[in-house]
């Protein structure tokens, strides 16, 4: 599993499925090609953490990459993104100052 180095950044992306324009029967057969590339891009490294969102069909994933661009590419490279069947939204993280050193 590759780590966190030099010039990696973290992000998140919230997804959500398209039912606007996909129906279920639309999404079904892609599912387990989708599980797939995400198991591929979480060995690899690149998806941290990703849980199946409470609120709607989707996911909210926690993804390293050196820029939101290649945030966006390992994003569009699951099957239902690259068929236009997920929205998704990504933003960048920064660590949180409140964990920093303190300082007198």
């Amino acid at each position: 599993m590759r780590s966190k180095g030099r010039g990696m950044a973290q992000f998140l992306a919230l997804v959500k499925r398209d039912y606007d324009r996909f129906t279920e029967a639309d999404f079904s057969p892609l599912l387990e090609p989708e599980a797939q590339r995400a198991r591929e891009l979480y060995a690899a490294g690149t998806f941290r953490q990703m849980w199946s969102r409470g609120d709607l069909p989707g996911a909210a994933i926690v993804l390293e990459a050196a820029s939101i661009e290649e945030a966006r590419s390992h994003m569009k490279s699951l099957p239902l993104a690259a068929k236009g069947m997920l929205q998704f939204e990504i933003l960048p993280l920064n660590p949180y100052r409140g964990f920093g050193p303190r300082t007198p």
